[in-house]
């Protein structure tokens, strides 16, 4: 991640129910702490979204696993676009542990975002007004 990108955090509370047997968090609930984090990124870099026209779909979602999360852990997302497209855009995530003075990356992401009109119920363009949001 450079400097020039914008890019956002977001804190995610690890919940009993998140830990599976192993006592690590199942690597399916990854995939909604990617969610989590979105929502307040999208809210603070695009603003306001006209999701029925303007909206998005994941079309392909990579998960890299490094080191298991734990339920004691403290654990943020940050997030920033790391490509932009015609109509798609991705995504990228770095899932971090929080300790005392330091920060380790227990798993990174990377999301392909497709710009959809769920009226029409097909592709459109990256909004232009999210162009200069997201880069």
């Amino acid at each position: 991640m450079t400097n020039t990108m914008k890019s956002a955090e977001t804190y995610i509370q690890i919940r009993f129910c998140d830990i599976d047997q192993l006592g690590h968090v199942n690597n399916a609930v990854y995939l909604s702490y990617l969610e989590i984090a979105r929502i307040p990124y999208f809210e603070n870099i695009i603003g306001y979204i006209d999701w029925l026209n303007e909206g998005f779909i994941i079309a392909k979602a990579e998960i890299d696993f490094k080191i298991p999360i734990l339920l004691n852990d403290n654990i943020k997302i940050k997030l920033w676009c790391s490509r932009l497209g015609t109509k798609s855009f991705d995504l990228s995530y770095s899932i971090i542990k929080v300790e005392q003075e330091h920060e380790i990356e227990m798993a990174s992401a990377k999301t392909v975002m497709v710009c959809y009109n769920y009226t029409q119920q097909t592709t459109i363009e990256v909004p232009k007004s999210w162009i200069p949001k997201l880069v």
